[in-house]
């Protein structure tokens, strides 16, 4: 991982040369002042998404947000208690 002052990196993603759909993340923090999820899950709609958890009352951790990275994500805990980062990258 490779970063400077002005911009530290705090992740590294490792992605298949086949699929843009394959890839493994290892992050020290969550981004934005965020804790580190246990799991980050990649959807096509993330709004639909935000919409049902809201309605069947997950806990929501962190609200529905566009990051400077590129990305429109949330926060979640699961019943087990695991925080999941849905997440859709921005076109």
């Amino acid at each position: 991982m490779r970063g400077s002052a002005d911009k530290p990196r705090h992740s590294l993603h490792l992605a298949s040369e086949h699929s843009d759909r394959v890839q493994i993340s290892i992050a020290s923090e969550g981004g934005s002042g965020t804790p580190v999820p246990d799991t980050s899950i990649e959807v096509d709609d993330v709004d639909a998404v935000y919409e049902r958890a809201t309605s069947m009352r997950c806990t929501i951790e962190y609200e529905l947000t566009d990051e400077p990275w590129g990305v429109r994500r949330f926060f979640l805990l699961d019943p087990a208690g695991k925080l999941l980062s849905i997440l859709a990258h921005k076109d």
